[in-house]
C-alpha cells in the first residue's frame, strides 16, 4: 500500500518536486482511504527497503537522482546540481522533516560527480522539460533497458543530462525555419561514447527527428556492432519483426538476431508495435548483415505519409503520427556515395524531414601523430569522407550534425581544410568521466602521489596496475602470460562464487612490441613456443604461479578488491588455474595476430565479441587495429616499441575502458628504456603520462571557461582552435586558403597555476633565458625554508614537507623577466603575459611575488650555482615524445604547498599553523634550474657543471606561477579573442591572407 502510494505520488510530481504529504493525501483519499502517511512509517520501511535493495527506495532513488541532475530548474534557482544545497532545495519542496531527510540521504546519498562541460553559441531554448517530458517512448525504453544492465541511478541520470545537452542545441524539428546545427561530443577511450549517442538518438526520435543517420565504423564489423546495439537497446524486437511472428519460421526470412543471436531475448521489448501505443514506429534501413547498398524499397522507402496532405512534414500534425527511419552506415567511400546518389533521386520531401546525423569516431584520422607529413597525407582520406558528408548536409536541409570523438583535440579544431562544412560551430561538449571507468587516472598518480618510498599497492595505482619492464629485469614477457592465466583463473574462481559472469565471458591480453607487420608473426610464434613451453601443468609452472599470485595478485586484491571473492591460498585457485589454460588454449593456438584492417581480414580471425560466446586470447598486433575496435576483456597489456612512432601513444589508450569485478586483476606491462637512438632511451609510461596529462589540462580549461558570465558564453566552438594549437604546437593546416579566424588575445588565471611547457631547445636561445634570471636567481636567500603540503581531503596532515630557497620579488620586477623571455614558438606565452602586466592595477593589483626554489631530497639532490647565484637543486625533466614541450614541470607536493599558500591568503581559516605566509596581494612563483635527461642519466654532466657551475645553455629556467585569487576584475572573464577577420565575427574559418 505504501509502495503504491508513493510511485503514484512521484509520478504525478513530474519534473518537480511538490509537498509529498499534499499529492500523497490527494491521492490516498482518492484509491487508499486510510493509509498510514506519517514520516514515522516512511523512514522505517526506507531503512527496511535500503539494507534489502526494495522496491521503494529505488523508486525514490530515480526520483532525487533526477532532481539532483537537473541542470537550472526554476523550483532551486541558485543551487548547482549534485550538491547538497540542491538536495536541500529538494527536501524543503517536498516539506520533510529531519528523519526523513537523514533516512533518504543514507539510502540515495548525493551523487556529486562533475557533468559534461558545454561550450556553446547562444540558443534559442525549446527542449523544455516539459516538452521533453511530453514525449519519452524510446527514451524510456532505453532507460530501462541500462537500468536492467546494472546501470546505476547516478549514471542514468548523468547520461540524460549529457544526452539532454546536445538535444537541445538541436533545431526544433518543428519549427519552420530551416536550420542545421553543428557540433561535437568530446569522450574518453573507450568510455562509452556509444550509450551517449543512443541517447541522444532517442531523445531526438521522441522530439520529432524522422530521419537518423549513424557513421559508424571503418569495417562491416564495427558497423555491425553499432547496428547491433542500437537494434537491442532502442529499437526493440517489435519494430525488427515488423508483425512477423518469432515462432514462425516462414515469416522470418530477412529478418535477423531471431534464432542466430543467443542474446535476442535481451533486446529491448516494447509491449506491441509501438504505432499500436500512442507512439511511432522505426523502419532500419540497414541490418546486422547488410549495410547500405540502396534504399531497400527504393524512393519509396522515404516516402513518409502525412495525416494531413496540405501541410508539410514537419508540422507536429503529421510529424509525431510518422514512422522515423534509422540507419547504421559504414563510414566508406562507396557507401556514402551511393547514400548521396540514393537522395539525388528524392526530392519535395528532403526539404521537410528533420534528420539527425552521428558521426562516430568523427576523427577519424588521430591527430596524436607527431608526424606532419603523415598529418598531410591522410587529409586525402579526410577529406573525401568529409566531402561527402557536407553533400548530405546539403541533401538534408533540416538535418543536424553531430560528430563524437574520444580526443579533445580532434581534427576540426586543427585544420581549416577538414573542418569547413562540419566545424561544430554551434557547440562542443566534454563528457564527464563515467562512473566504473578505468583511465588514466587508475594508472598513473597524477594529482596526489605518495613519497616512492611510501607507495604501496593501496595507495598508488602504478604500484597496483603497472610493471615496468627495465634492462636489468629482462623482458617480463613470460611473467605478462602468467599474469593472464591467473587473472582468469581468478575471473572464473569470482564466477563459482556468485560475481555476475558476464564481464568474464571474454578474457584477453593484448601484446605490441613492434610497429612492423612482419614482426608480428614471428612475435606470435615466439609466444606461442614459450606458451607450450610454460609447463602450466607441471610443477613448476605452479610454482611460478604461486609466486607472482602470492607477491602480486594477493597483495593488490586483499587492498583494492576486499568485497570480492578472493583465493586464501593459490591451491585454492589451482583448479581454476587449469580451466583458464583450457579455455586460452582452446582451438590449439592460444595467439591470435591482428595486423590488418580490411573486412575480409577481419572475418577470418572470427573476432567478433558480439556474436562469439567466449574469447580468450593473446591478441599480437596493435597499431593496425582500426578505430573503434574495442578488444573485449582487455585484462593484461604487454607494451613495448623499437621504433621513434610517437604517434603510437595513444594506442596505448585500448587498455582504459570498464572493468566490473577484475579492476584490481588488470595489469600493464610496459617499457620504462625503450631505445630511441644509439645512446638514448624511452620511458613509454612517462610519455603516455604527459600525453594525457595534456588532454585532462585541455578539459579542465573547457571546464573553467563553460562559465557563463552576465548570462553570455566566454568561449565559444569557434574559439577553441588556438586553445588547441597552444597543446599541438607542430600542426599546420593542409589547406594554406583557409584559416581559423580566432586568435587567443588572453588567458586569466586568478588563483590557478601558469605552467608554460614548450621551452626552446636552442642552447644559445637558453643561455639567453638563463641570463635573463640572473637578478633574481641572486636574491635566492642561502638558508632554506620548510613547506608542507596541504591537508588530505578527510583533513588529515598532509605530512610530505619539502625543504627550498626563497626570495621575494616585486611584481614589475618580475615582469620585466618574463616578458624578455623567448619560446619555442613565438606568442605562446603571450595570453599569459597579457593578463600578468595587467596585474600592475589595470586589471587588479598584485604587490609582490614569493620564488620558491626547491630542494630535492638530500640523497637525489644533484646542485649547481646557476650565474651568480647559491647553490641551486637541478632537476631532471623529459620533453613529450616529439614535442618541444615538457611533460610536467612543478613537483606536484610544490605546486600543491603553493596552491595551499594561495588558497589560504584568501581564506586565513585554512592557513598552516605555522611556517611561511602570503598575503591577499602576493602570488607564488616555483621555479627550477631543469636539465633535460633521461632517467638514470648524469645531471651534473649533462648539465656541463664545471667548478660547481652549471653552463646556463645547458639549462631550461622553468618557472610555475599561481596569481592571487584576488587577481581579476569584477567580470568573472577567464578568456577574451579577437577575431583576424573583423567582418566576419561570427564565422569560425576564413579565407587565409595571399601568400
Amino acid at each position: 500500500m505504501l509502495l503504491e502510494i508513493h510511485t503514484s505520488a512521484l509520478a504525478a510530481m513530474g519534473t518537480k518536486p511538490l509537498s509529498f504529504i499534499k499529492v500523497a493525501t490527494v491521492l490516498a483519499d482518492d484509491e487508499l482511504p486510510g493509509a498510514d502517511l506519517s514520516e514515522e512509517a516512511f523512514y522505517l520501511r526506507l531503512a527496511d527497503d535500503e539494507a534489502n535493495g526494495g522496491d521503494l527506495a529505488a523508486a525514490w532513488a530515480k526520483a532525487l537522482t533526477a532532481w539532483d541532475f537537473a541542470e537550472d530548474p526554476s523550483w532551486a534557482a541558485g543551487t548547482a546540481a549534485r550538491t547538497d544545497k540542491r538536495r536541500a532545495a529538494v527536501y524543503d519542496r517536498l516539506q520533510f522533516g529531519d528523519a526523513v531527510r537523514k533516512a533518504l540521504d543514507s539510502a540515495v546519498p548525493v551523487a556529486k560527480m562533475p557533468g559534461a562541460t558545454v561550450i556553446a553559441r547562444e540558443h534559442t531554448p525549446w527542449y523544455t522539460p516539459e516538452r521533453a517530458a511530453a514525449r519519452v517512448f524510446y527514451w524510456q525504453a532505453y532507460e530501462g533497458k541500462l537500468r536492467s544492465k546494472g546501470w546505476s541511478e547516478a549514471a542514468i541520470a548523468s547520461l540524460h543530462e549529457a544526452s539532454r545537452a546536445v538535444v537541445e542545441r538541436l533545431t526544433d524539428p518543428e519549427q519552420e525555419a530551416r536550420r542545421q546545427a553543428k557540433g561535437l561530443v568530446v569522450g574518453y577511450v573507450q568510455s562509452g561514447k556509444t550509450a551517449n549517442f543512443t541517447g541522444v538518438t532517442a531523445k531526438a526520435l521522441d522530439a520529432g527527428y524522422r530521419l537518423v543517420i549513424v557513421l559508424g565504423g571503418t569495417l562491416n564489423l564495427l558497423r555491425a556492432q553499432t547496428q547491433r546495439r542500437l537494434d537491442m537497446e532502442l529499437i526493440g524486437q517489435e519494430n525488427i519483426l515488423r508483425g512477423a511472428d518469432p515462432a514462425d519460421v516462414d515469416t522470418l526470412v530477412g529478418i535477423d538476431y531471431v534464432g542466430d543471436d543467443e542474446d535476442w531475448d535481451e533486446f529491448v521489448r516494447h509491449g506491441g508495435r509501438p504505432s499500436t501505443l500512442q507512439a511511432f514506429d522505426i523502419e532500419r534501413l540497414t541490418t546486422r548483415d547488410k549495410d547500405y547498398m540502396s534504399l531497400a524499397q527504393g524512393i519509396k522507402a522515404l516516402e513518409f505519409e502525412k495525416h494531413s496532405s496540405t501541410l508539410p512534414l514537419y508540422d507536429p500534425a503529421n510529424l509525431h503520427r510518422a514512422a522515423a527511419r534509422v540507419m547504421v552506415v559504414k563510414k566508406n567511400k562507396f557507401v556514402l556515395e551511393t547514400l548521396v546518389n540514393d537522395l539525388k533521386q528524392i526530392h519535395g520531401i528532403l526539404g521537410e524531414l528533420p534528420a539527425l546525423i552521428i558521426d562516430d569516431e568523427s576523427d577519424q584520422a588521430s591527430v596524436n601523430t607527431s608526424d606532419p607529413k603523415k598529418w598531410e597525407k591522410d587529409s586525402t582520406d579526410r577529406t573525401a569522407i568529409n566531402g561527402l558528408i557536407s553533400q548530405l548536409l546539403k541533401l538534408l536541409p533540416r538535418a543536424q550534425y553531430v560528430g563524437y570523438t574520444a580526443t579533445p583535440f580532434a581534427n576540426v579544431f586543427v585544420d581549416p581544410g577538414d573542418a569547413e562544412d562540419i566545424f561544430p560551430s554551434d557547440f562542443l561538449i566534454s563528457l564527464p568521466r563515467p562512473e566504473g571507468y578505468m583511465g588514466v587516472q587508475d594508472f598513473h598518480d597524477l594529482d596526489s602521489p605518495p613519497e616512492p618510498e611510501q607507495r604501496t599497492v593501496a595507495n598508488s595505482q602504478e604500484e597496483a596496475h603497472v610493471r615496468g619492464i627495465y634492462d636489468k629485469d629482462g623482458d617480463r614477457l613470460q611473467e605478462a602470460m602468467d599474469a593472464f592465466i591467473l587473472s582468469g583463473a581468478l575471473k572464473l574462481y569470482r564466477a563459482d562464487r556468485g560475481v555476475p559472469d558476464k564481464p568474464f565471458r571474454h578474457h584477453t591480453m593484448l601484446v605490441h612490441e613492434s610497429v612492423k607487420t612482419d614482426d608480428h608473426a614471428a612475435l606470435a610464434l615466439r609466444i606461442n613456443t614459450m606458451w607450450h613451453q610454460a609447463g602450466y601443468t607441471s610443477t613448476d609452472g605452479h610454482d611460478r604461479l604461486a609466486a607472482l599470485w602470492t607477491v602480486d595478485f594477493a597483495q593488490v586484491s586483499q587492498a583494492r578488491a576486499a568485497d570480492l571473492p578472493n583465493p586464501a591460498s593459490y591451491d585454492e585457485l589451482r583448479p581454476y588455474v587449469s580451466r583458464a589454460r583450457q579455455l586460452i588454449a582452446k582451438g590449439g593456438n592460444p595467439v591470435i595476430v591482428v595486423n590488418g584492417n580490411s573486412d575480409k581480414y577481419f572475418q577470418q580471425l572470427d573476432l567478433d565479441f558480439d556474436r562469439t560466446p567466449n574469447i580468450w586470447k593473446i591478441l599480437v598486433g596493435g597499431t593496425k587495429l582500426s578505430r573503434g575496435f574495442t578488444v573485449e576483456g582487455l585484462t593484461t597489456t604487454y607494451y613495448r616499441r623499437t621504433a621513434r612512432q610517437a604517434d603510437t601513444l595513444m594506442q596505448m589508450g585500448r587498455w582504459f575502458g570498464f572493468r566490473p569485478g577484475y579492476r584490481d586483476l588488470v595489469r600493464l606491462y610496459i617499457g620504462r628504456e625503450e631505445p630511441l637512438t644509439k645512446t638514448a632511451t624511452a620511458d613509454l609510461y612517462e610519455a603516455f603520462e604527459a600525453v594525457c596529462r595534456d588532454e585532462e589540462l585541455f578539459r579542465q580549461q573547457l571546464a573553467q571557461y563553460a562559465e557563463l558570465v552576465d548570462g553570455k558564453p566566454q568561449l565559444t566552438p569557434a574559439q577553441v582552435p588556438p586553445l588547441v594549437a597552444q597543446h599541438l604546437s607542430w600542426v599546420k593546416p593542409s589547406a594554406r586558403n583557409k584559416m581559423f579566424n580566432a586568435e587567443l588575445v588572453e588567458v586569466r588565471s586568478p588563483g590557478k597555476p601558469i605552467e608554460p611547457a614548450a621551452y626552446p631547445t636552442d642552447a644559445s636561445t637558453l643561455c639567453r633565458n638563463t641570463k635573463r634570471w640572473g637578478p633574481l636567481l641572486g636574491d635566492l636567500s642561502p638558508e632554506p625554508v620548510t613547506f608542507t603540503s596541504p591537508p588530505k581531503a578527510d583533513g588529515t596532515p598532509g605530512g610530505a614537507t619539502f625543504s627550498a630557497l626563497t626570495t621575494r620579488v616585486s611584481h614589475p620586477e618580475l615582469i620585466a623577466v618574463l616578458s624578455q623571455l623567448e619560446w619555442e614558438r613565438e606568442g605562446i606565452f603571450q595570453p599569459h603575459l597579457r593578463y600578468l602586466a595587467q596585474l600592475d592595477g589595470t586589471l587588479a593589483k598584485v604587490d609582490d611575488w614569493l620564488v620558491i626554489a626547491p630542494q630535492l631530497a638530500k640523497a637525489n639532490r644533484v646542485e649547481a650555482v646557476v650565474l651568480d647565484s647559491v647553490p641551486l637543486s637541478l632537476v631532471r625533466r623529459q620533453r613529450q615524445a616529439g614535442k618541444p614541450s615538457f611533460g610536467r614541470i612543478a613537483g606536484l607536493e610544490h605546486r600543491a604547498a603553493a596552491q595551499w599558500l594561495i588558497d589560504a591568503a584568501a581564506d586565513p581559516a585554512s592557513a598552516p599553523v605555522s611556517g611561511i605566509c602570503v598575503g591577499p596581494e602576493t602570488g607564488v612563483a616555483l621555479l627550477y634550474p631543469v636539465v633535460e635527461a633521461t632517467r638514470g642519466a648524469d645531471l651534473s654532466a649533462v648539465a656541463g657543471v664545471s667548478r660547481g657551475k652549471a653552463d646556463p645553455a645547458k639549462l631550461v629556467m622553468a618557472f610555475t606561477l599561481i596569481p592571487p585569487k584576488s587577481a581579476t576584475d569584477s567580470s568573472r572573464r577567464l578568456v577574451r579573442f579577437q577575431a583576424k577577420d573583423s567582418t566576419h565575427t561570427d564565422a569560425a574559418i576564413v579565407a587565409a591572407p595571399a601568400q
